[in-house]
């Protein structure tokens, strides 16, 4: 049998390949910088050639680099699978998600069965507190927020773009003072979100009606809030179609058929360090085939 590297080098490859920095991958595997170096530079010399494209503090794999981390990468996840499951480590992966309840509620909560049947000792502490982003790496594993971007240093992937829409009592659409058109919302209620004041704005750009004009706006703090007081004909809520798809309340409709293209969009999110962590990458790769998510 062929003589094999040291572990901790491939080890060390691995990560610098899968993040692209050696700091990235130093503070992953608690090592400092030069160490890390010498690890890699270390498995380069017992391959006999090198494996990295080095421009200032980012390594970029070339193409035996690329060769060999195919090939070799899902072994060492495999190996380091077999020792979980062998020392027990596995019946405590955990992961920390800080979440907007909404989305929690409508979207994930229904699908963790799923998850829970492809990865059972996955378990998920879920964080309905505000600011998610702010807290990652300090409480957070991964956050699922609602943003135009994700600024680069970290890593965030889109879960699919959204409309807004008009949602509201199916009583509002019956009896003498029914809203049968968008120009009826003139003798109506707006429902907003705080965090989402220009939904209206777009949504009656959208129908062509810039102007258009309700007979007052109210806003609210909670998604949750918006719908039940929507249910409750207290006003018309403009919110993102996936709201009223997952409330399943037979007291809400769409209240027209126009709708518009959100500047926001739902993402996943995590220190890039953070994708190296089993536990991370799991429920990454689950959300994403899981939503059909966007590259």
């Amino acid at each position: 049998m062929r003589r094999l590297p040291p572990l901790t080098a491939v080890e060390a490859f691995v990560q610098v390949a899968r993040l692209g920095s050696v700091k990235a991958a130093a503070d992953e595997l608690a090592l400092s910088s030069p160490a890390l170096s010498r690890r890699v530079q270390a498995m380069e010399r017992f391959i006999g050639r090198p494996l990295f494209a080095r421009r200032h503090q980012a390594m970029t794999l070339n193409a035996d680099g690329e060769r060999l981390l195919s090939r070799i990468a899902p072994a060492l996840d495999a190996l380091s699978e077999s020792i979980e499951d062998i020392t027990g480590e596995a019946e405590s992966m955990r992961l920390r998600l800080g979440v907007l309840p909404l989305y929690a509620s409508r979207m994930l909560i229904p699908r963790l069965p799923d998850l829970r049947r492809r990865h059972p000792s996955l378990h998920i502490d879920v964080d309905t507190a505000p600011n998610p982003i702010m807290r990652l790496g300090d409480g957070l594993d991964v956050a699922i927020t609602l943003a135009h971007e994700i600024d680069p240093p970290l890593y965030g992937r889109r879960l699919g773009r959204n409309r807004i829409i008009a949602v509201a009592s199916k009583s509002l659409i019956e009896g003498p003072n029914a809203l049968r058109e968008p120009a009826d919302l003139a003798r109506a209620t707006v429902l907003l979100h705080r965090e989402m004041p220009d939904n209206f704005n777009l949504w009656r750009a959208a129908i062509g009606l810039p102007t258009l004009t309700p007979a007052t706006i109210d806003h609210l703090d909670s998604g949750q809030l918006i719908l039940e007081s929507a249910a409750e004909g207290l006003g018309v809520g403009f919110m993102l179609d996936f709201h009223l798809d997952g409330a399943n309340d037979p007291r809400l409709v769409q209240l027209f058929p126009g709708a518009a293209d959100s500047t926001l969009s739902y993402w996943f999110v995590c220190r890039k360090a953070a994708m190296a962590r089993r536990p991370v990458r799991l429920f990454h790769d689950w959300l994403v085939d899981s939503l059909g998510a966007e590259a």
